[in-house]
C-alpha cells in the first residue's frame, strides 16, 4: 500500500513537472477560471467560469472529452460512437495548481491557472488544448497545441501528400469530377486528425465545418464547425495497430464482406441493356478471364441519363425479364449490382408517391424541395424520416428478392444539397456529412432483419466516421484517366484505412475521359490486385472490361486478375483481421518503423496486410524505381526470389508483366488454384506458400476460412482457422499447421494441401510429417519445395532437414 502510494505521488509530481516545462511553451487560456472538480458515476466533470468539461473513459487508451458552454445542454447523442464505455481505473487528485485524473492508462492533467488540459500516456506528453473551446461569429472552435516536428494526417480522403499539415481542410462531403494529383475536397471528410506523435483525435460532431491542420504556422490543430457538439475522443496505443484497432473499437468494426467481393467486377457507365450485360459476362467467359460480379449503372431504370433517375425499377424493353437475367448470371458465379442514388426527380415515375407518403426533404414550409441539377428536376429522400425509410427500404427488399447480389449507392453526399433543405433531423448543413452514413445504415439494418442467410455489399461514394461497421466500401470518386490520376490513389486508400474505411479503393484504370492508355491501364490494374476491391470502371467511350482492349493490354490484365484469385485466401484472411481486430488491408510503411519519420510522408511503397511490400508504377515509360524495405525483415521478390535486407533502398528493374512485390521472410502466404469465380472455391483449393528465411527466427500467421455468405460466420463460430507456424533450428526447418474450428464439433473442411517452401537453395536431404518420412518434390530452378500434406490430424508438424 505505502509502495503504491509513493508511486502514485511520484507519477503526480512527474506530470505536473511536465506540465510546468510546457507552460512557456504553449498558449492557455487565460479568460477561462477553474471552479471545482467532481468525480461522477461516468467520469469526472470540471467547473469553469465559462461552462464544464466532462472528461470520460472508454477503455484505458481511449478518452472522451467534452466541453459545454454554459448556455447549452449535454447533448449524449453521437452518430460515430458505439463503444459502451468500459471499467476503467483512474483516481483524481486536486493540488494547489492542478487537478490530476490518474489512470491505468491515460492521464490527464488540468491546469488552473492559466486553464488548460493537457494529456499523457506512458508517462508522456501526448497533446495538449491550447486554448480550448471558443467561439466566434461564424464558427465554434476547439484547438490543440503541436510540436514543431509532428506529421499530420486524416481528414477522410484527399488527394494532398501523406502529410495534411499545413491545410485548412474543408469538411463537406463533395464530389470532384476528373481530379487528378491534388484535390482538396473528395467524397469523404472525416473529423479525424493522426499525429506522427502516435495519438489519434475523432471530433465527435456531424455539422459541416473545417479542419485546421497548422495552416497558419503556429503550431495549431483547430477543429471549426457551425455548432453542434463540442466533444472529441483521444485514442493512444503503444503501436499503430493498437490505434487504429482502438479507434475501430470506439466506432465500430467493419463487418465480413461476402468472399465474392474481393474478385473481379465488370463494370462501366453503363450497360444500356440485358443483352449487352450478358454478352460482356460471356466475352469473359470466352478470354478465360474471372469475373464474381457485374454492376448495372443507371440505365437499368432508363435509357437516357437525364429525366428518369427515382424510377428504381428495371426498363423491361432493355432489360426484359431481369429476375431471368439475374437468375442465370448467378447460376453462372455473377452477382448482380444495382447503382441506386437518393434523388427522386419530379419527371419520374415514383415522383407522384414520393410526394404522397411524405418521404422528401423539405422546403421552411412544409413541402417537399425540389430543385435543378445536372440529372433534372428532383426532390430528395429524406434518409433520416423512418418513413422514408422504410420505403426506401421497400424497394431494396423486392429487388433483392429478385435476384440483386449488391448495392451501389451514388451521389450520396449529396452531390446537390441546397443550404436551405430541411431534414427530419436537421438542416442540410447540419446533416450533410452523414447522408451517406445513415443510407448505408438503412441498407445494412434491412439486411439483418430481411436476409439472415446473405452479408450485403455496399457500395457507397459518401460516408462519416463509423460508416465500416456498417459494411460501406467506399470508392475514391471520379478520378480521371490519367496518369496524374493514379498517383494519389495509394495516398487515400492508405489514409482511409488509418481512419477506419479500410476497403476504400479507386474506379481501376480510372474513370473520367476518353484516355486510351494501355500502360496506364495495365499498370493500373496490377496495382489493384493489392487494393481492398478489384473493381475496373469507367465512362464507356474507352471500355473498362479487360476483355474489350487489344491482345497484349488482355493478356497483361488477365494475368494481374487471376494473381488477384489465387492471393483469395490472403485477401479473404485480411477481411478477418479487419473484421475481427480493425487492421487496414493497406498500410502504411510507418507501421514497420513508427519512429522513422521519413516514412509517414511516403505513399510510394506500402505494406498488404502484413508480408506483403508493394510498391505500384505510377509514372509513365519507366524503367527502374526505387524501394525501401523496412527494417525488421528481410523481403524477397514475389517473382525472382532475390534477397532485399531490411532497412536497405534498392533500384528495381520494372516489368511489363506486373509491379514490384515483395514478401517478407518467414511468411506464410495461402493461395488457391486457379478459378473462374469464387463461387465453387473451397477449402480444398488452397496451398500454403512458405517463404524461408534463416535469419526469420520463428514466425506465426493465420488463415481464415468459412462458407464466404454467412452473416453470423464469426458471432456463432461457424469458421476455421489455421495457425501457421515456422522456426529454423540448426539443419532443420519445422513448420506447424494447428487446425481449430470456432466451435467446438465443427468438421474440418482442411483434409489435403500442398505445402511449398521458396527459397530453398538446394533440396532436402528429407521430410519427416509427424516424424514419418514422406516424398516431395524440388525444383532447382525455381528452388521450390513442395509437399503434399495430409491434413488429418489437429496438428500437423513438418520437418525439412537440410
Amino acid at each position: 500500500m505505502l509502495n503504491s502510494l509513493l508511486k502514485d505521488l511520484s507519477k503526480m509530481a512527474f506530470l505536473n513537472a511536465l506540465l510546468l516545462m510546457s507552460f512557456p511553451l504553449f498558449a492557455q487560456n487565460p479568460e477561462r477560471i477553474f471552479g471545482e472538480v467532481a468525480k461522477t458515476e461516468s467520469g469526472v466533470e470540471v467547473a469553469t467560469s465559462d461552462g464544464k468539461y466532462i472528461f470520460r473513459y472508454f477503455t484505458p487508451e481511449i478518452v472522451e472529452t467534452a466541453f459545454i458552454p454554459s448556455e447549452e445542454e449535454y447533448t449524449a447523442k453521437s452518430h460515430a460512437v458505439v463503444l459502451e464505455p468500459q471499467a476503467v481505473n483512474f483516481t483524481v487528485s486536486e493540488e494547489k495548481e492542478s487537478v490530476i485524473i490518474d489512470s491505468e492508462g491515460l492521464d490527464i492533467v488540468v491546469s488552473k491557472m492559466p486553464f488548460q488540459v493537457t494529456y499523457f500516456f506512458e508517462g508522456e506528453k501526448v497533446i495538449s488544448e491550447k486554448t480550448g473551446y471558443t467561439k466566434g461569429e461564424e464558427l465554434e472552435k476547439l484547438d490543440f497545441n503541436l510540436t514543431e516536428t509532428e506529421v499530420l494526417m486524416g481528414g477522410g480522403a484527399r488527394a494532398l501528400g501523406m502529410n495534411r499539415r499545413g491545410n485548412r481542410l474543408e469538411l463537406y462531403n463533395r464530389a470532384h469530377y476528373g481530379y487528378e494529383t491534388k484535390s482538396e475536397l473528395l467524397n469523404f471528410t472525416l473529423p479525424v486528425v493522426l499525429s506522427s506523435e502516435k495519438y489519434l483525435l475523432h471530433f465527435d460532431n456531424a455539422p459541416i465545418g473545417f479542419l485546421n491542420l497548422d495552416s497558419n504556422f503556429s503550431n495549431t490543430l483547430s477543429y471549426e464547425t457551425i455548432g453542434g457538439r463540442k466533444t472529441y475522443q483521444l485514442v493512444v496505443g503503444k503501436t499503430w495497430e493498437n490505434i487504429v484497432g482502438n479507434y475501430t473499437l470506439l466506432t465500430g468494426r467493419q463487418p465480413l464482406p461476402p468472399r465474392w467481393a474481393l474478385g473481379n467486377f465488370s463494370s462501366r457507365f453503363g450497360y444500356h441493356s440485358r443483352r449487352e450485360v450478358e454478352e460482356t459476362i460471356e466475352k469473359f467467359r470466352e478470354e478465360e478471364i474471372p469475373v464474381d460480379a457485374v454492376i448495372i449503372d443507371l440505365f437499368w431504370f432508363g435509357h437516357e441519363i437525364t429525366g428518369t433517375m427515382g424510377n428504381l425499377e428495371f426498363a423491361t424493353d432493355s432489360f426484359p425479364n431481369p429476375e431471368e437475367m439475374m437468375h442465370n448470371l448467378a447460376q453462372d458465379g455473377v452477382k448482380t449490382v444495382l447503382v441506386t442514388e437518393p434523388f427522386i426527380l419530379t419527371t419520374s415515375k415514383r415522383w407522384e408517391e414520393a410526394v404522397q407518403n411524405d418521404i422528401l426533404a423539405k422546403d421552411s414550409l412544409g413541402n417537399p424541395f425540389t430543385y435543378d441539377f445536372y440529372f433534372g428536376n428532383t426532390g430528395l429522400i429524406d434518409i433520416f424520416e423512418p418513413g422514408a425509410q422504410k420505403w426506401f427500404w421497400k424497394i431494396y427488399e423486392e429487388l433483392t428478392q429478385m435476384g440483386v447480389g449488391g448495392w451501389w449507392g451514388d451521389l450520396g453526399e449529396p452531390e446537390v444539397h441546397p443550404e436551405a433543405l430541411i431534414h427530419a433531423a436537421g438542416t442540410a448543413n447540419e446533416v450533410h456529412n452523414i447522408y451517406g452514413h445513415y443510407w448505408a445504415k438503412l441498407i445494412h439494418e434491412g439486411y439483418e432483419n430481411a436476409f439472415l442467410d446473405q452479408r450485403p455489399f455496399i457500395l457507397m461514394r459518401a460516408g462519416a466516421a463509423g460508416s465500416q461497421r456498417f459494411g460501406l466500401m467506399p470508392w475514391s470518386g471520379d478520378v480521371n484517366r490519367s496518369w496524374g490520376g493514379l498517383k494519389p490513389q495509394p495516398e487515400i486508400s492508405l489514409q482511409m484505412g488509418l481512419q477506419g474505411l479500410a476497403y476504400m479503393h479507386s474506379d481501376l484504370g480510372g474513370f473520367a475521359g476518353d484516355n486510351l492508355n494501355d500502360e496506364l491501364y495495365v499498370r493500373w490494374l496490377q496495382y489493384g490486385v493489392f487494393q481492398p476491391v478489384y473493381r475496373p470502371h469507367a465512362q464507356e467511350e474507352v471500355p473498362s472490361e479487360p476483355v474489350f482492349r487489344e491482345e497484349r493490354t488482355k493478356e497483361l490484365s488477365k494475368k494481374a486478375i487471376e494473381l488477384r484469385y489465387q492471393l483469395l485466401p490472403y485477401n479473404y484472411t485480411l477481411a478477418f483481421r479487419n473484421s475481427a481486430e480493425g487492421l487496414p488491408l493497406m498500410r502504411p510503411l510507418f507501421f514497420e518503423e513508427p519512429d522513422n519519420f521519413r516514412l509517414y510522408s511516403d505513399a510510394g511503397t506500402y505494406l498488404w496486410g502484413k508480408n506483403f511490400l508493394i510498391s505500384p508504377v505510377l509514372r509513365e515509360n519507366i524503367k527502374e524505381q526505387q524501394v525501401y524495405f523496412p527494417k525488421g525483415s528481410n523481403w524477397f521478390d514475389f517473382y525472382s526470389g532475390k534477397k532485399y535486407p531490411g532497412g536497405s533502398t534498392a533500384t528495381i528493374q520494372l516489368k511489363e508483366e506486373h509491379i514490384p512485390t515483395f514478401v517478407r521472410g518467414g511468411a506464410f502466404i495461402p493461395m488457391a488454384k486457379p478459378m473462374q469465380t469464387t463461387q465453387h472455391f473451397s477449402a480444398e483449393d488452397i496451398e500454403l506458400h512458405y517463404f524461408f528465411d534463416r535469419e526469420a527466427g520463428e514466425t506465426e500467421d493465420i488463415l481464415y476460412h468459412d462458407d464466404g455468405e454467412s452473416p453470423e460466420a464469426l458471432a456463432s463460430g461457424d469458421y476455421e482457422l489455421l495457425y501457421l507456424k515456422g522456426r529454423t533450428e540448426g539443419g532443420k526447418l519445422h513448420l506447424s499447421v494447428l487446425k481449430k474450428p470456432g466451435k467446438a464439433g465443427k468438421t474440418s473442411e482442411f483434409n489435403e494441401t500442398e505445402i511449398i517452401v521458396h527459397n530453398l537453395q538446394s533440396g532436402p536431404k528429407e521430410v519427416l510429417l509427424d516424424g514419418k518420412r514422406i516424398p516431395f518434390e524440388y525444383n532447382n530452378k525455381d528452388c521450390r519445395l513442395i509437399i503434399p500434406v495430409a491434413l488429418k490430424q489437429k496438428i500437423t508438424n513438418l520437418t525439412i532437414i537440410n
